[in-house]
């Protein structure tokens, strides 16, 4: 029972922390778990803030017009249409606005844009309606992914977004992805990771991303691709690097057996997380 209950507590937490997958009731981003988007996130929040101030500054100074120049109260209204002071106000405190959101702004798009050197390269391929994900360093191993149907979803797979084969990648490695497309336009996304680019039949684009927590992320085509653009997920598992290593070699030569590597890591981390809860002094003492 304690083993079954810390498995359902680590396929839940992610959900009920916004990582990898949307939340229930979710208000604001998914969990960043790249450096690029954590940057993103107080980039977001910053934001926020100022037009907040705006907005609210905005709303009192509708209120304090539509009370103080009320026609009971300012009968005979002024004729006043110039005012220096305010004319260099408006126009001055708008364009610092700007500059301070621009700062922050630059820094964000040259992290994006400026990745350091990869660790790993894969190569992400759109079609109506699936991605191919290519490791061109390990024998071009492809892995195919379409979306699962409803009676094929296990626990803790959202519907609409679980694939039937994951991509993998190691924990805390800088991976660079190639992305284009065979068809028409798709957009490779996968908001945890705060990658978003589009994938252009005869275009090389490029993203990167650094996952900094193991788990399973989820993303789909974000472009008007056609009828089943809305069912066109992908899925990117994020493992330890022994895993990963036990995983390609797996996909190398057959689909399933990679499939069970991983299953197999999961049952261990599963037992793990079982003996640290077992030897916590809450379960000590309830013994």
């Amino acid at each position: 029972m304690t083993a079954a209950a810390a498995a359902t507590i680590a396929a839940a937490a992610p959900a009920l922390a916004g990582y990898g997958q949307p939340s229930p009731w979710q208000l604001g981003l998914q969990e960043a778990v790249t450096p690029v988007f954590h940057q993103a996130h107080a980039f977001h929040n910053f934001v926020l803030i100022i037009i907040t101030v705006i907005t609210l500054f905005v709303l009192a100074l509708l209120v304090y017009c539509v009370v103080r120049f009320r026609e009971d109260k300012n009968p005979v209204p002024s004729k006043t249409t110039h005012h220096t002071l305010l004319e260099v106000a408006w126009t001055v405190i708008p364009v610092l606005i700007l500059v301070v959101i621009a700062v922050p702004s630059f820094r964000l798009l040259y992290a994006q844009y400026s990745p350091p050197p990869a660790d790993l390269t894969i190569k992400v391929v759109g079609r109506q309606w699936n991605w191919d994900v290519v490791y061109p360093d390990a024998n071009a191993v492809t892995v195919t992914q379409m979306m699962l149907q409803k009676d094929e979803i296990e626990d803790g797979q959202p519907y609409t977004l679980a694939v039937d084969n994951v991509a993998v990648v190691p924990v805390n490695k800088v991976v660079k992805v190639d992305v284009t497309a065979e068809d028409v336009i798709h957009a490779f996304t996968i908001p945890s990771f705060g990658v978003k680019v589009d994938a252009i039949p005869g275009r090389l684009n490029q993203t990167w991303f650094k996952a900094e927590r193991e788990g399973v992320y989820y993303g789909q085509c974000s472009e008007l691709c056609g009828f089943a653009h809305a069912f066109m997920p992908i899925a990117i598992q994020v493992v330890s690097e022994e895993t990963y290593k036990k995983w390609l070699e797996a996909a190398k030569g057959d689909v399933e057996k990679a499939k069970d590597v991983l299953k197999q890591a999961a049952a261990e981390k599963a037992k793990d997380s079982a003996k640290v809860l077992d030897a916590s002094p809450a379960s000590v003492a309830s013994r």
